[in-house]
């Protein structure tokens, strides 16, 4: 249960598109057969090799797929040793999840502390494939498909390629909106050793690195078996360390302006204010006495100071006793601490059979602090003899109370997780041109969720329910014979709260004193609070057989021979999640019930591929080709799928390539999105039908929420839910989540074209231009409460799927009830242009070498049309995503001698503050100077001295200028860290 406050930043960092990584886009990778290549030291343009994206051996220039690539120097340089926190400044994938979004509040269970997943697209995690030398990973979450990051080594990665459009062809279901496949270093020969240090300027949020990796070749090279190890752990930073940073984080936030009321259309709906706390409540207790939902006094029994009530504020005042908001919200970032072992192995032992196998270990562990548990006007029973004793005759009555309860223990959210993974496989030459492969992988991820200081609800009411006994002693109204209290509970053998039986036994309850910060005792809070541990395992088997090769041997066509790829695939997938007693029993106070989730599917694919070389070498067609693929695929929830794709590439000189694809791909819905048991779930709503709210939403909005309250005779231009402490607004409402057995699959189309340029007349220069567009149909939707709340008034009509899921009631009108469900009734649509320049020279002799790399998106549409018949809402205008139009990284590196210099940039164009459809509906929503979110400018320096043949240093500085978030801004459109420093050391022992 979490308190929301006006507004929630995120921090997912992006990038101006110009400049991603050091090697031309077009510069495809290979998964197997070339050896350890650099982007700089690409293959030579007529030797064929494996692509991402491809089967088919083929030519680097011919093929159609666009694809960016990122080295590992690119990594090195950037001091990212958490490579989401690298890869989140490529534009394509600027949505991903990095560890501010699972840390503190911003944390959506304990099951997500710490890890990082991929976006791509700004299309979702569960729509992006993350793939490992070209094959599947076992997801790092449960019942998802997406992969932790954080499992993969740093050190180990030789490159990333990421791939947009339709990939289902080729690897299967989930890359809808494409693919990120980590190539890593293979034949390694001698130990390396690394180790990095890094700190802020202000001397938190450290992080320390150590990677090992051992190589060695043998039987005259035949064979080669690789190790590394690899060690990372990062400092908790604390939202509490950038206090007075600026005007950003949480001392600051735009909220409804008070001298608003009911509105001046020439006053901002909204202005900065700072020193915010939460209205009537405080860390020793807001007391009410008089029961007028108004506390009178704190609970050491001081006259309460209200502050400066801001009505419409989310339940925020400004100064005054209330609890500060600034201490209120955790973490920026989580504790982590992981290592990874990796081996890997091949030998052959003839052209016709090469064996080679994988090993993976990782165990890894992240916790969080959150916010403390806190109570809004809880009542305490007349005769409690701690209100007396504080309060005298005042408080015989019984009072209300408020309480942000610090000194429980702060919530802490731990999780301890264990993967394993093993590829075992036998691949060679079985004719002239013709290769097979088969591997079979398997892979496990265990995980263990434990949450701390948790308020057990039953215990917490029997022990702030205190009364004295016969001897004068203060108890629990529960430990006396024969009491009843309002609460439910009585000496009759096993009582009850609200349904589950209690978790204690009669005479065990210790009282409990909330009358002041730090009163509660030692004894009282072991009795009222558990630390209770979740526990999920992931399972993947995918057994795969392929057969490449071309028709060199018997026939040619005039572009050459036709290149092809035929074969196979069984996976199964199977997620198992088993909450704690606890949880499943609803027995936690502040987090909702949860009950065990079960569940597996598989599917058995053919496909393939094929490539037609249809001229080469001849006036206006230096090369000029065709190709396609399809999938057949059997699925065990949905039934039958099939993707395909075509594609195309035309050079009609060597300098000038133009390429394209069109493909459709599916998604099949993940575990949870079938099979998650339903349970109950608390969220926070606010009502988009309050007066207050009306001109924020769609042109719908007023007359569906007129509709709606009218029918339950509510007057809907007095309806303000925002003002009444009792509504929705100012407390989680419980409702109900749940999976969907009946969902099928997504089905995009998708379809890229662009161009390569290589000029003669420039060696070392590539630059590349691809346009994309992706339309997703039948998108499974899998909407928050406020979502779905929001989308059913902005809807043409009421009848419409979101509307179907809430319900409203009680004399007020306020609703009562939600449902949150997958359905496909969803649709995304987005198209950009990706732009990647690469140019590396010497200017003059002894001038040393220059490269330029430059990689920039203009991101033309990204919309979303909640369901069948709706509206079109434009995402590249609505605060919820960090959807720059124009996005990208520059770097600028200098090699001479022994000394590498890098400068970089890391920008993006300004994004939304306040959605469009806002702004249009509400012109004086806010000062027009905070409609948007300022630019990001991240600027980062890079030395690297290489001090004999066997040892470097380096070091680095990012964000140089030690650039603030922006205004009223917790960690966005930068970090919150500020200027940050790292120093490393590299050594090749052998």
């Amino acid at each position: 249960m979490t308190r929301i406050s006006a507004f929630k930043s995120t921090c997912a960092s992006a990038v101006l598109g110009l400049a991603l990584v050091s090697a031309p886009a077009f510069a495809q990778d290979v998964t197997e057969t070339v050896d350890s290549t650099s982007a700089d030291t690409a293959p030579a343009q007529e030797e064929a090799i494996i692509v991402t994206g491809s089967r088919i051996a083929r030519p680097e220039l011919a093929s159609p797929n666009p694809v960016q690539i990122m080295s590992a120097q690119n990594i090195q340089q950037t001091g990212n040793v958490n490579l989401t926190d690298f890869l989140v400044e490529s534009p394509a994938l600027l949505g991903s999840t990095t560890n501010i979004n699972v840390a503190g509040t911003n944390l959506s269970s304990s099951q997500m502390v710490g890890v990082n997943t991929l976006n791509l697209r700004n299309l979702g995690s569960s729509r992006t494939l993350v793939l490992v030398d070209g094959r599947r990973h076992v997801a790092g979450v449960p019942g998802n498909a997406a992969v932790d990051i954080n499992t993969i080594p740093t050190d180990l990665v030789e490159r990333v390629d990421v791939l947009t459009g339709g990939a289902s062809a080729i690897y299967g279901a989930d890359g809808v909106s494409g693919v990120v496949n980590f190539i890593m270093k293979k034949d390694y020969e001698g130990l390396n050793l690394r180790g990095q240090y890094g700190i802020s300027q202000r001397g938190d949020a450290g992080d320390r690195y150590i990677a090992a990796t051992f190589g060695k070749n043998f039987a005259d090279g035949r064979g080669n078996i690789t190790l590394s190890y690899e060690f990372n752990e990062s400092d908790r930073f604390r939202q509490t360390e950038r206090l007075n940073y600026g005007r950003t984080g949480p001392s600051y936030a735009f909220i409804r302006n008070n001298q608003d009321f009911p509105d001046d259309p020439n006053v901002p709906d909204r202005v900065l204010y700072t020193n915010l706390t939460w209205a009537d409540s405080w860390m020793g207790g807001a007391i009410d006495l008089d029961f007028d939902y108004s506390p009178d006094f704190t609970g050491e029994g001081g006259v309460y100071d209200h502050g400066i009530a801001l009505p419409g504020g989310g339940g925020l005042a400004i100064g005054g006793t209330n609890t500060p908001r600034e201490i209120y919200y955790g973490d920026y970032t989580p504790y982590s601490r992981r290592h990874i072992a990796n081996i890997m192995a091949r030998y052959e032992v003839s052209p016709a059979l090469e064996l080679y196998a994988e090993g993976k270990y990782v165990r890894s562990k992240a916790d969080t602090f959150g916010q403390p548990s806190y109570d809004f006007f809880t009542e305490l029973l007349p005769g409690n003899p701690y209100l007396i004793e504080r309060f005298g005759a005042a408080g015989a009555n019984g009072a209300l109370f408020s309480r942000d309860n610090f000194d429980f223990g702060v919530r802490q959210y731990e999780m301890q997780r264990e993967l394993w993974r093993t590829v075992v496989g036998a691949r060679g030459d079985i004719g002239s041109n013709l290769k097979y492969d088969i591997s079979y992988v398997f892979g496990q991820s265990t995980q263990k969720a434990t949450d701390y200081n948790a308020r057990v609800t039953d215990r917490y009411y029997a022990a702030i329910d205190a009364v004295r006994d016969a001897n004068g002693n203060i108890t629990c109204r529960i430990n006396l014979p024969g009491e009843t209290d309002i609460y439910g509970y009585n000496d009759g053998g096993l009582p009850t709260f609200n349904g589950p039986p209690v978790t204690f036994k009669p005479g065990e309850c210790v009282p409990l004193n909330i009358l002041g910060n730090g009163t509660p005792s030692r004894e009282a809070l072991d009795f009222i609070t558990v630390d209770h541990r979740d526990w999920a395992r992931v399972r993947q088997h995918v057994v795969s057989a392929s057969l490449s090769g071309d028709t060199g041997s018997f026939f040619n066509l005039p572009g050459g021979p036709v290149g092809f790829a035929v074969g196979a695939e069984y996976r199964k997938e199977s997620s198992h999640t088993i909450p704690s007693e606890f949880t499943q029993n609803g027995w936690i106070m502040d987090s909702s019930q949860s009950a065990p989730e079960k569940g597996s599917f598989d599917v058995k694919e053919i496909f393939g591929e094929i490539n037609l070389p249809i001229l080469k070498d001849v006036p206006f067609a230096h090369i000029l080709s065709v190709g396609g693929a399809v999938r057949l695929s059997d699925y065990s929830t949905i039934g039958t799928t099939t993707t395909w794709k075509v594609d195309g590439t035309w050079a009609p000189v060597r300098d000038i390539m133009f390429r394209g694809t069109y493909s459709q791909a599916v998604r099949a819905p993940n575990i949870t999105e079938l099979f998650a048991a339903t349970s109950g779930t608390y969220d926070w709503i606010t009502d988009p039908c309050g007066v207050d709210r009306l001109g924020e939403g769609t042109e719908y909005r007023q007359a569906n929420c007129a509709t709606a309250l009218n029918a339950l005779g509510i007057d809907p231009t007095t309806f303000n839910p925002a003002t009444d402490p009792t509504s929705p607004a100012n407390s989680s409402l419980l409702g109900t989540v749940g999976g969907n057995r009946n969902l099928k699959e997504e089905t995009a189309k998708t379809w890229t074209a662009g161009v390569v340029l290589r000029p003669g007349f420039a060696p070392g220069l590539s630059i590349t231009a691809d346009w994309y567009d992706i339309r997703l149909k039948k998108a499974i939707q899998y909407s928050t409460a406020q979502d779905i709340v929001d989308l059913c008034y902005d809807q043409p009509t009421l009848d419409n799927a979101y509307c179907s899921l809430i319900s409203r009631g009680g004399p007020k009108g306020y609703i009562n009830d939600y449902t949150v469900i997958p359905q496909n009734v969803a649709s995304f649509k987005t198209s950009g242009l990706d732009v990647a320049v690469n140019y590396s020279f010497e200017p003059f002799d002894n001038a040393g070498k220059f490269n330029v790399r430059l990689a920039g998106n203009y991101l033309k549409s990204l919309s979303f049309v909640p369901s069948l018949g709706a509206d079109p809402e434009n995402e590249m205008y609505s605060a919820a995503y960090p959807a720059p139009k124009y996005s990208g990284t520059f770097d600028i590196g200098w090699t001479k001698g022994a000394l590498t210099l890098n400068y970089g940039i890391d920008w993006f164009s300004k994004t939304r503050r306040v959605s469009r459809e806002s702004q249009e509906a509400n012109p004086d929503y806010i000062e027009p100077g905070y409609f948007w979110y300022r630019n990001k400018f991240n600027q980062r320096l890079y030395a690297n001295v290489n001090v004999d043949d066997r040892f470097d240093v380096y070091a680095g500085i990012n964000n140089l200028f030690d650039r603030k978030p922006d205004v009223g801004a917790t960690a966005y459109p930068i970090s919150a860290e500020g200027r940050a420093f790292y120093i490393g050391v590299k050594a090749k022992v052998f």
